[in-house]
This record gives structure tokens, sequence and C-alpha cells, in this order.
């Protein structure tokens, strides 16, 4: 399975498992994985809005070509329990996820999102980014991956 894999660096043990997994490294045309930063960004208005248009000029390309796109956040950062840099970065990246999929239905282009949590299994993470890179499964959801989202009354 070939996808543009964008991981940083402070995710290696992830970068790892994916490597493992046979997805292989591709250009964004057939496939987007992107990995949002997480607390490594810090709090520089700066890399938040860099992140942010390299996740969408990334994107546009997979789309544009008619390829997958996961994009995988921090549960913890959806819920704005890790900074507000790290949250404006991933709940950016949701909104952008399904908004992309209301405008790709028609055309089939499937666009999700894993929200990992601390406690997930890193295997269990990619499994679920090797379900979503499939062309013709689900589109616009979140995959929750751990318990930490479980009793969590969201706003």
């Amino acid at each position: 399975m070939l996808a543009h894999l964008r991981i940083p660096t402070s995710q290696l043990d992830l970068a790892e498992v994916v490597s493992a997994s046979g997805i292989i490294e591709g250009s964004a045309d057939s496939g987007l994985v992107f990995v949002a930063s997480g607390p490594a960004i810090g709090d520089d208005w700066a890399a938040v809005a860099s992140e942010l248009s390299e996740v969408f000029r990334l994107t546009q390309q997979a789309v544009r070509s008619g390829a997958p796109v996961v994009y995988v956040v921090a549960g913890e950062d959806l819920l704005g329990q890790r900074g507000a840099a790290a949250a404006m970065v991933a709940t950016g990246m949701l909104s952008a996820a399904r908004t992309a999929a209301i405008e790709t239905s028609r055309a089939g282009v499937p666009i999700n999102v894993v929200a990992a949590y601390d406690d997930a299994s890193l295997d269990d993470v990619v499994a679920w980014i090797e379900r979503l890179l499939v062309p013709t499964g689900a589109t616009g959801e979140v995959v929750r991956v751990g318990v930490g989202h479980i009793g969590k009354a969201l706003p």
C-alpha cells in the first residue's frame, strides 16, 4: 500500500510500526497519512499555521488524484488536554477531514481521522490507518483508538 507518510520525528515509534506494516512511502497522489505534531509543535502560531498549510496542500494533492486520506491526531488534543496549539491543529484537521469528506463524497474519496489516545497500542493505530486507506472504505469518520474517550462529555 503506497501513501505519502508525514510522520513527525516526535512520533518515531509510530513511524517504525507503520514501516513494518507494509505501508510504503510514496506520493500523496497514491494516498496520504498525515500525523499531527501534537505538543511538539510548541506554542508558536507560525508553526501551527505551517502545519495546517502543509496538511491542506498534501490533502489537496491526494484528493485531486482520488487517493484516500488519513489524519492521525492525539485524542487528548481533540479534547484540549495537551495545550492550545496542539488542540488547534488536531481540531483543525478534524474539521478539514469532515469538510473534505462532504465535498468529495460523490467522487468516492475517503478522508478519515484516527484519534489515538495515550493508552492506544501502536499496532491498533496502524491497523486502523491501513483499514482507512482502503479506497472503498468509510469517509468522514473519526475512529477513536484507546479508552481515553470513554465517559467523556464533549463540548
